[in-house]
């Protein structure tokens, strides 16, 4: 029994100093060994000779220091000879990683296809970098396969998904930001100096960024509205059609005639040039009280030629002195003003000069085009 316990740690390392003795079916242990596994793994292994009925382990941990160094000098010596036989694999591997690496960034910089297959050049890029991540896992799965290691590439795949897992929840906003740009590019639901009107925010559009589309306030201020936060509101464009209604309300006395009042009021706004005749301005009843009634005037402008606040303002000016004043004899009616967009009258040309200025002299990327079409 002795003899095979012997002969069993002669094959096994770190039991050199380990002597063994028998006596009647047990086993007496003494020695020291360098690690302390080693001390604990020995007691289970004698235990598993036939014949075994009880161990006295009596091995101790080495605390010679010179005892204890030189296996480790050989473990480190091994490892850098092993290195060394592998380094001009390793450069092949490497190389091959390159080469893969190379070819993608060429493709990826190319202008063609991506900028035809892309509906801007935001998403085009986009495709570039997917491009480019395409061909670095190429060049790692080529690289692993002339090292023979290609059972890593599931570990490394593994490894990555839980990464990306942490980082998309520790840059959840960015992402989302990222994303709604992506289809608010794509979608293209407003124009560079469209006036919109989003979460309750009026301005108009200088820019849409890859992290926050950028308004110019009616007050010249600058707003920055988060894309995820537009893409998920309700974005009411108000230039995406030439007609625009107006609406105003007239309060009418009890004792007046409001038939004809409904007749002067309407005939005056028709007759006013900013006024479309298609549609054609209406009027109605809208609330009725003790003090009389309310008419409720609307009609329909062409709002790139008419600001649609003056024309709104002179409306109800000269519809208001048309229900004060239907008997005037003598005097002649109030003149029209006019309400066009003329550049020395207008404050959208106010507007749009600041947008343009504002465009020219940032260098920061707009996603959006000035004659797409909305999806």
């Amino acid at each position: 029994m002795a003899t095979r316990i012997r002969e069993i740690m002669e094959e096994l390392s770190g039991y050199e100093d380990v002597t063994v003795f028998v006596s009647e079916g047990v086993v007496t242990l003494r020695g020291t060994t360098l690690e302390t596994s080693g001390h604990e793994e020995l007691g289970k292994l004698v235990g598993r000779v036939d014949g075994v009925v009880a161990i006295q382990n009596e091995v101790s941990v080495s605390t010679d220091i010179t005892k204890r160094l030189t296996p480790a000098m050989d473990r480190f010596w091994t490892r850098i000879k092993q290195a060394l036989a592998i380094l001009p694999l390793l450069m092949v591997g490497a190389l091959a990683f390159g080469a893969v690496v190379f070819v993608g960034v060429l493709v990826a910089r190319m202008k063609e296809p991506w900028n035809t297959l892309a509906p801007n050049a935001f998403v085009a890029d986009i495709y570039r970098v997917v491009i480019r991540l395409g061909f670095v896992m190429a060049g790692v799965v080529v690289a692993l396969d002339v090292l023979g290691a290609t059972a890593l590439l599931s570990t490394i795949m593994g490894a990555a998904g839980i990464i990306g897992l942490a980082l998309g929840f520790a840059v959840r906003d960015t992402v989302e930001n990222f994303i709604a740009s992506l289809l608010l590019s794509i979608r293209q639901p407003f124009r560079p100096n469209d006036t919109i009107e989003i979460a309750g925010d009026v301005g108009k559009v200088i820019r849409l960024t890859s992290r926050a589309t950028i308004l110019l306030s009616f007050d010249g201020n600058h707003i920055r509205i988060p894309n995820a936060t537009v893409f998920k509101s309700r974005i009411i464009n108000y230039t995406r059609n030439r007609e625009r209604r107006f609406q105003f309300t007239m309060h009418l006395a009890a004792d007046k005639d409001v038939a004809a009042a409904q007749d002067r009021g309407l005939s005056r706004l028709s007759s006013l040039p900013f006024v479309l005749d298609k549609p054609q301005p209406s009027v109605w009843i809208d609330t009725v009280d003790g003090g009389g009634v309310t008419l409720c005037f609307s009609a329909w402008i062409d709002q790139h030629h008419s600001n649609f606040d003056r024309a709104r303002g002179e409306a109800m000016r000269l519809v208001k002195d048309a229900l004060d004043k239907p008997a005037r004899k003598g005097g002649k009616a109030p003149e029209t003003r006019d309400v066009s967009a003329a550049p020395e009258a207008s404050d959208d040309e106010v507007l749009n000069r600041l947008v343009e200025e504002d465009r020219s002299a940032n260098t920061e990327s707009d996603l959006l085009s000035r004659g797409g079409s909305e999806e």
